[in-house]
């Protein structure tokens, strides 16, 4: 069985997607708090739909808090754009932990930089390639509210004031492309 780690989760929707995409696959889910909402939020069990009650999950109060309950041989894939090596260069096992930062940025420096061999990433193209206004949003008249642009896109993505490339993948899809890859090494049935 694998694990799921949200580390400081902020969209409930993302969070419920996130449930469902485990309780289908037989994942756990660990949650690693300050969380962005609450677990009663409505988002979060519209989300979730019927499976929130099947959902195998854990609450954690602190970073270091889960990685005690983890133990000390517990196997992290830190997901970041801040790898080189990619998730499906990874080698998966089962009780693996699948660990991501929270949709506004991602996993904190200093636990990327404990952890470094651990870290890895989803290719995606660059915006340039892959949307067709990425040079609007690269223009510096294009910027000049930056609070405006830290509001969740119609994904839950976060633009980043001082880096004008979008997010392609918000949170749920991330935890999904990955996971969907450490279940086919691992012979999860169907695949």
């Amino acid at each position: 069985m694998f694990n799921v780690v949200l580390v400081a989760p902020e969209i409930p929707a993302n969070t419920g997607n996130i449930g469902r995409t485990c309780v289908v696959t037989g994942a756990r889910l660990h949650l690693v708090e300050p969380l962005g909402f609450s677990l009663d939020e409505r988002a979060l069990r519209r989300a979730g739909l019927g499976y929130w009650q099947s959902l195998d999950v854990t609450v954690h109060r602190s970073w270091d808090a889960f990685l005690a309950a983890a133990g000390p041989d517990a196997r992290l894939h830190l997901l970041t754009k801040k790898a080189r090596r990619t998730y499906a260069e990874a080698r998966y096992e089962d009780g693996d932990y699948l660990v991501f930062g929270c949709e506004s940025v991602g996993l904190p420096e200093e636990l990327l930089a404990a952890h470094p061999a651990c870290c890895e990433r989803i290719p995606m193209l660059p915006d340039a390639a892959s949307i067709r206004n990425a040079d609007i949003w690269s223009a510096p008249d294009a910027r000049p509210d930056h609070a405006a642009l830290l509001r969740p896109d119609v994904c839950g993505n976060f633009v980043d004031p001082e880096d004008w490339r979008i997010s392609a993948l918000n949170l749920s899809n991330a935890a999904a492309v990955v996971l969907y890859e450490a279940l086919r090494q691992t012979g999860f049935p169907g695949m």
